[in-house]
């Protein structure tokens, strides 16, 4: 979550707190800088690097690459692009607006304004493409699927209503309008494969998921009727089969996608069974609203989050379903919680597997240190995070740019490497600056 996109000033250490994209790392920023960590083991929350002397808002990472895209509460309208591994700022952009929310996949960074969304190569970090006077978009709401075939781009298409506006990145082109919910949208989440979009809106009592990019809807789920709720993270397992949402209350839910099969049992005899029967036949007749009613599923799974008497003060900032079928909810109360998700059919209620404080800056300091002294390291982080790390990473110097917006320096972008996937590495050699201009980039 960013809290530039929230009222009044922040009165927390924690700034921001999400998952990479295969929910590999986890990143965390503060008023003193960010740090990402390691989830390739449960049992503790490894550090991989550390930055220091900055007020870290936005922080994203590209898959478990050292690309990282960093946004800074004290200056919201710039984004720097950073490898984090060797301590170099890739390049600098500064917006019109404060930017609200950044969006990675390997083809293309997303930078969402409150009226406006950038679409930038990855490749080399141009600006390829504007979408302008998009609708008031204060949460700056937006998702991309991280799929590169499949990447499309949702945002909302309205401020009155649900209208989700899909849109194609690659070919840069909008495809379809999802007419989603009657109240404004609050929640968007892609599956791994970027083919299904999950959808929440602001009474929070239902989540609808649809097919992309056709629009059509596939699942309908209810997650209470007792309380109007504010669902503020939706996300998919990597099969694509559940989905889980959290929400400003103490539960989590988790939904199986699958269609619902015919019942098997006896039905009731009698009067009841024939007005059960009646009841069901009819949605086909009926309005979408009234048959969504009788057609939605139930939570397959949930969770209930400790210390419930503080979670309406605090926000949920991520979610997700690891690839070995675990949850993993990040808070704001400064703790990472992981619970198994039941494998058998009927569900239940999740169990708590581990729990983890987002540790302050000494504890950071003293494992980094111990992690790059120790010759061996039974659960040594691999592949990507297997390097050694420097104890504490000071923040990319800034080269000049010009103060005006409007502006755009002519510097040399061959220094910039393609990013042909997420777990390659960056190799780049200058840091361009370029100040952005709504005035200069065509629709």
């Amino acid at each position: 979550m960013n809290l530039a996109r929230v009222e009044g000033e922040p009165t927390g250490v924690l700034y921001s707190v999400n998952f990479n994209q295969d929910c590999t790392s986890l990143l965390v920023g503060t008023k003193n800088g960010f740090t990402l960590y390691s989830l390739a083991n449960v049992d503790k929350l490894e550090p991989i690097y550390y930055c220091a002397g900055e007020d870290v808002c936005i922080v994203e990472r590209l898959f478990s690459s050292s690309l990282l895209a960093v946004v800074n509460l004290s200056s919201p309208r710039k984004l720097k692009v950073c490898h984090f591994k060797k301590g170099t700022e890739i390049c600098n952009y500064s917006y019109p607006n404060s930017i609200l929310s950044i969006r990675l996949n390997r083809m293309r960074l997303i930078v969402c304004l409150e009226d406006s969304l950038y679409i930038h190569n990855i490749k080399d970090m141009k600006v390829i493409h504007m979408i302008k006077d998009t609708p008031k978009n204060q949460n700056g709401l937006c998702s991309l699927s991280p799929n590169s075939d499949n990447s499309y781009l949702a945002y909302p298409g309205s401020s009155q209503s649900g209208e989700i506006q899909i849109f194609d990145t690659l070919n840069l082109r909008a495809v379809t309008m999802i007419s989603a919910h009657q109240s404004p949208c609050v929640a968007f989440a892609f599956n791994v494969s970027g083919t299904k979009l999950s959808s929440a809106s602001e009474k929070g009592t239902v989540i609808r998921v649809y097919s992309v990019p056709d629009g059509q809807r596939l699942f309908v789920f209810r997650r209470g009727v007792k309380r109007c709720v504010s669902i503020n993270s939706l996300a998919f397992s990597h099969d694509s089969m559940l989905l889980c949402a959290s929400s400003n209350t103490e539960t989590v839910h988790i939904f199986k996608l699958e269609e619902q099969e015919e019942a098997t049992q006896e039905e009731p005899a009698g009067w009841m069974g024939y007005f059960g029967r009646a009841l069901m036949s009819s949605t086909n007749y009926l309005p979408s609203q009234v048959a969504d009613v009788f057609t939605q599923g139930r939570s397959f799974a949930t969770v209930r989050l400790p210390n419930p008497d503080s979670i309406p003060n605090r926000y949920f900032w991520g979610l997700s379903i690891s690839k070995t079928l675990r949850l993993l909810v990040a808070c704001a109360d400064g703790y990472l919680y992981i619970y198994d998700v039941p494998s058998n059919e009927q569900g239940g209620n999740c169990n708590l597997v581990k729990q983890h404080r987002l540790i302050g800056k000494d504890e950071i300091e003293e494992s980094l240190e111990n992690k790059s002294t120790s010759t061996s390291e039974p659960d040594a982080i691999k592949s990507d995070d297997a390097k050694p790390v420097p104890k504490e990473g000071s923040p990319p110097t800034e080269s000049s740019a010009p103060s005006s917006v409007g502006q755009v320096d002519s510097v040399d972008t061959k220094g910039l490497a393609e990013v042909s996937a997420a777990t390659s590495e960056l190799k780049l050699s200058e840091s361009p600056n370029k100040i952005i201009d709504s005035e200069t980039i065509t629709d």
